[in-house]
């Protein structure tokens, strides 16, 4: 199959199930609510080592948040319930409440799983904290010295999935990064859906395990290692491909990560010098979706 006229391959992305917590954060401009949003999300690329994996998720306007102000939806997520509201709580306790003129409101009002995050920061007034409501919901004036920090009761969380991907193979670096560019800012206007690597791209794919050091969780996808492909025998990677990006995508159901990736792949196979387009799996043994992308068309 060929998109564009480049080669989709047919094969399939091997993603897994994850807990995940969507917020709201607001601020006084984009720019606010960017900073903190940005904060809250930090040191969240991948559960291999971090301790969730987080990530922007789309930039809202005012008429789409409870207090009328700019605001910017967040995803955490991590493998139980237990460490997701842990990670709400000292992620939207040191980096949202700590930001100049950020608010902090549930991003999935109607899941069935909630946490009381907001009622647990509160407790931060020291007994100061009054109760309010604000776009219909109940939330806490916690003073502080720039004013009232405003946060929603509760945070909601879904079962949702993580690991969708796909893989831009280039003649070179520049074609490669511009073309993963272009996936990340379609993406980025999508809901439900995060790219949880800097700048929503992967530049160091691995696989599970190692071959040599067999203590490391997880080691270079050294198949896909462009400088690799004339020194090992079992190199995946075209004469003509220089420069290969991963998008890892998370989402709060398949649906909108099928949506996602399918978009991504639409916006990078229109760059000039994108070779190829193909996947990330280990056969199955990871976890139970498969997502086919020849399916995706």
């Amino acid at each position: 199959m060929k998109q564009n006229g480049i080669e989709i391959e047919d094969t399939f992305a091997e993603a897994f199930g994850i807990k995940i917590a969507r917020v709201l954060i607001t601020g006084v401009t984009k720019r606010w609510a960017l900073v903190s949003a940005t904060e809250a999300t930090g040191f969240g690329t991948s559960v291999i080592a971090c301790p969730c994996e987080a990530g922007i998720e789309k930039v809202v306007d005012g008429s789409q948040t409870p207090d009328g102000r700019p605001g910017v939806h967040i995803q955490l997520c991590t493998f139980g319930y237990k460490a997701l509201e842990e990670q709400l709580l000292s992620r939207i306790g040191q980096c949202v409440l700590t930001a100049p003129t950020a608010a902090m409101f549930n991003g999935l009002p109607d899941a069935e799983k909630q946490f009381d995050t907001g009622f647990k920061l509160k407790f931060f007034a020291d007994g100061y904290e009054s109760e309010t409501e604000i776009g219909g919901r109940k939330t806490y004036k916690i003073p502080m010295m720039e004013g009232d920090f405003i946060a929603e009761h509760s945070i909601g969380a879904v079962n949702g999935i993580a690991g969708g991907n796909f893989f831009i193979l280039a003649e070179n670096q520049m074609a490669a990064l511009a073309a993963a560019e272009s996936a990340v800012d379609v993406i980025s206007l999508m809901d439900g859906t995060i790219t949880p690597f800097p700048g929503g791209i992967v530049a160091s794919g691995s696989k599970r395990g190692a071959n040599k050091y067999k203590s490391m969780k997880a080691t270079t996808n050294h198949r896909y290692a462009p400088s690799l492909k004339d020194k090992i025998p079992d190199t995946l990677i075209p004469k003509d491909v220089n420069a290969i990006y991963e998008l890892v995508i998370n989402g709060i159901n398949e649906d909108v990560i099928k949506e996602a990736m399918k978009a991504g792949i639409e916006a990078s196979v229109r760059v000039p010098g994108v070779k190829k387009i193909t996947a990330g799996n280990y056969g199955g043994s990871l976890g139970k979706y498969r997502i086919n992308l020849h399916d995706l068309f």
